[in-house]
């Protein structure tokens, strides 16, 4: 583990006060969950919660599917990463940071699709041809995001929209149960 240096006291409620600089750093944002865990050694660790993460291999079974219905990139994320990835360059996108493109995707909480040059992740280099992203909205809470994308000069159809959102929909209900 990296020290920061940082030391808080525990109040009288057992709060402690999570310093802000280290919320940007992290991008935990307000109202967002922590897990807690401790180890051995008595040490505490916060982790930032994932429910998207929590469907693992069944998040990367439906990407694996997507890709092979429709023979694009299929990738499934949570606020923050990807965590499911099929197709081409699926080993580069696992577990890489999203671009801004998707995470105000999420924001707008609705399906969006592009036909420019996109980014998934925040390396720039990265760039596919036609992509859609439709969030997956659990309650009142956007937990991550569906995407389906391609590199090849292809514009995304109603086909890919819909299995796009019908996914989204359906990992948002397996959340919620």
């Amino acid at each position: 583990m990296k020290a920061t240096g940082i030391v808080r006291r525990i109040d009288n409620l057992g709060r402690v006060v999570i310093p802000k600089e280290l919320r940007k750093s992290l991008r935990l944002r307000e109202n967002e969950t922590i897990e807690i865990f401790t180890d051995a050694n008595g040490e505490v660790v916060l982790k930032k919660y994932s429910p998207v993460g929590e469907l693992g291999h069944f998040a990367q079974e439906y990407a694996d599917a997507l890709y092979q219905s429709l023979d694009h990139t299929a990738c499934i994320t949570d606020r923050d990463k990807i965590i499911a990835a099929a197709g081409q360059n699926a080993k580069i996108l696992l577990n890489t940071k999203l671009a801004s493109e998707v995470e105000e995707a999420m924001a707008g909480r609705k399906v969006i699709a592009y036909a420019q040059p996109t980014s998934l992740t925040v390396n720039q280099d990265d760039l596919y041809s036609s992509t859609v992203i439709a969030p997956i909205i659990a309650g009142s809470d956007v937990l991550g995001s569906v995407i389906i994308t391609t590199k090849e000069n292809v514009d995304m159809g109603q086909l890919e929209l819909k299995m796009c959102e019908t996914a989204a929909g359906f990992l948002a209900r397996q959340m919620e149960e």
